[in-house]
């Protein structure tokens, strides 16, 4: 175990050193376009590396290229499409392991416990395997259930993800020294929220609670089914479920063969997401074709309820859920309610709410990206979007580029299941129907946000007279106070930003002389060796305390918080 931890923090500390020196050492000094030229064939040279890693050590290696796979919205295509096929080459436990695991944990022999277990695994995946079972007449009859699904845990994953949680929660205190990440996500903080989700995840008594409660948010809608759990058979490595195997959701050949139109199975998914995380607030965090079926079902007959489904979802593999408080669901609904409307202010008062723009940002630059972003590309599907002139795109980055670069973005707590999530959506709804456009599938359900909100009106206006009235009541007072403190001169006017940004200019400034002058005493200095090797010497000398300035002093601003 631990040459597993030193092969992670290995890998994870040559390729930071890498990044250093090419995103933030070479463009320091003028030489970004070197970074720019070879970026692309970096990352898949990293993404190829970490592939034959994460095959290899298995564990949550495998679970953070998943979730790298999924970041479709900031690594490019050429390197999610390395990653995306790592669950699928998760090599199979044998058998016998699998059984004396089983027994262990049920407490009797394998024949008794079930009727029937295939030896050959059903699905092998990076935490536990699956295995088609059988249960007997007398836990058929008791639970009701008779053709099952066994999932168990892998042998030794317990002390794996303890050793892959230490090693990431090392990367993270790295990553939490350098500034350009420190100042967009608290790494630690990301890093325990991942470790929370994955110990839950290797906890089956804990997925089979969020399976019961996931079948209740859903119990009134006909459209979405849940696996039955069978209890008897059930440990906190051991998890036996009612086999619900169906149409695979992005097998678009079996939907057209079972007369399922593919493009209504991608809206309604993606309506189905939106209830998740919009309604609920407790929402499936790994929606991946194997873990979502589409069920046909019977041809109803004249008893039959009618607008009954034709099919329905059968979500399976409830280990990582998510769960949105009511606060953060407020800002999601404001940012679905202004995007579905094209108000860039909105999106971005949305945006702040939410918590991923701190609240002293000044957004008058991005509310104005933001419209002209809508005004352009609002409404376009993905299709329509690759079909636009690159150079459009990279006018618009040019133009607003630095002002949201330069804006205090951040990841907060409970967001990152929900950003894998709306990501694996997106990307399923597209496979499905190319032609998808995500405003299809926002404008209705934003509408209806819109109508519930509306019924709040008069509340919210009741509540804002009394604020106003009240704000108005202590004004009198509040002026009487104010002007007191002026003719006092107790008053001083202060302009923070202003400040600032003087104090940047002016150790730019200093830096840039700083440059010039190592610049010159290196050149003199050279020049000098030939005819006096001594005076040469000393200016070369010289010259390095003017570069460890322009070097340095950055760096120290930035730990003082200047």
């Amino acid at each position: 175990m631990r040459a597993r931890y030193r092969r992670i923090t290995r890998f994870a500390a040559r390729y930071l050193v890498q990044a250093w020196w090419y995103e933030l050492f070479l463009p320091r000094f003028g030489l970004g376009w070197i970074s720019a030229r070879g970026r692309t064939r970096r990352l898949l040279r990293i993404a190829q590396r970490f592939h034959v890693l994460a095959v290899d050590l298995g564990g949550l290696m495998i679970k953070v290229g998943q979730f790298m796979s999924s970041r479709l919205d900031v690594l490019p295509p050429i390197i999610t499409k390395e990653l995306e096929g790592l669950q699928d080459e998760v090599p199979a436990v044998p058998f016998a392991e699998m059984r004396e695991r089983i027994e262990e944990e049920l407490g009797m022999p394998l024949t008794r416990a079930f009727a029937f277990v295939d030896e050959r695994p059903l699905a092998a995946a990076s935490l536990g395997q699956a295995h088609r079972a059988t249960l007997t007449d007398a836990m058929a009859d008791e639970s009701g259930l008779r053709d099952v699904v066994v999932k168990v845990q892998r042998p030794g994953i317990d002390r794996i993800v303890d050793v892959d949680l230490r090693a990431l929660r090392k990367v993270g205190r790295w990553l939490s020294k350098v500034s350009i990440v420190s100042d967009r996500v608290d790494m630690p903080a990301l890093v325990e929220e991942f470790a929370v989700t994955s110990l839950e995840e290797i906890d089956y008594l804990h997925e089979a609670a969020n399976s019961e409660r996931f079948a209740a948010d859903f119990a009134r809608n006909p459209g979405v089914a849940v696996p039955v759990v069978a209890w008897e058979r059930t440990t906190r490595r051991v998890l036996t479920l009612e086999d619900v195997s169906a149409i695979k959701i992005n097998d678009v050949e079996a939907l057209r063969a079972a007369g399922i139109d593919p493009s209504e199975v991608a809206a309604r998914f993606a309506s189905v997401m939106f209830d998740q995380l919009f309604e609920d607030g407790f929402f499936h965090a790994d929606p991946h074709p194997g873990n979502v079926f589409v069920t046909p079902l019977s041809t109803p007959d004249s008893d039959a309820a009618p607008g009954a489904p034709a099919w329905r979802f059968t979500f399976i593999d409830f280990g990582m859920m998510g769960e949105v408080p009511p606060g953060l669901r407020r800002g999601l609904r404001r940012v679905l309610i202004a995007a579905a409307s094209r108000d860039g202010k909105g999106l971005v008062d949305g945006i702040r709410d939410i918590g991923v723009l701190l609240p002293s940002a000044d957004t008058v630059q991005l509310e104005r990206a933001m419209t002209q972003l809508f005004s352009r590309f609002g409404g376009m599907g993905f299709a329509e979007l690759q079909e636009v002139d690159p150079r459009e795109f990279r006018a618009f980055a040019v133009e607003f580029g630095d002002v949201v670069r330069t804006l205090p973005f951040q990841l907060p707590e409970n967001f990152l299941l929900i950003v894998r999530a709306m990501s694996l959506t997106s990307g399923m709804c597209s496979a499905l129907d190319p032609a998808f456009n995500i405003w299809d599938a926002v404008e209705p359900y934003a509408q209806r946000l819109i109508r519930e909100e509306s019924g709040n009106t008069a509340q919210a206006l009741v509540r804002e007279v009394g604020a106003v009235a009240a704000v108005t009541a202590r004004l009198p007072r509040r002026l009487d106070t104010l002007i007191s403190r002026f003719e006092e001169g107790a008053v001083s006017v202060q302009t923070p930003r202003i400040e600032r940004r003087l104090r940047d200019l002016e150790r730019m400034i200093r830096r840039v002389v700083s440059a010039v002058l190592f610049t010159g005493l290196l050149i003199g200095g050279i020049l000098l060796q030939s005819d006096q090797g001594f005076w040469g010497t000393i200016l070369v000398i010289a010259s390095l305390a003017p570069l460890s300035h322009a070097l340095l002093a950055g760096i120290i601003a930035r730990r003082n918080g200047a």
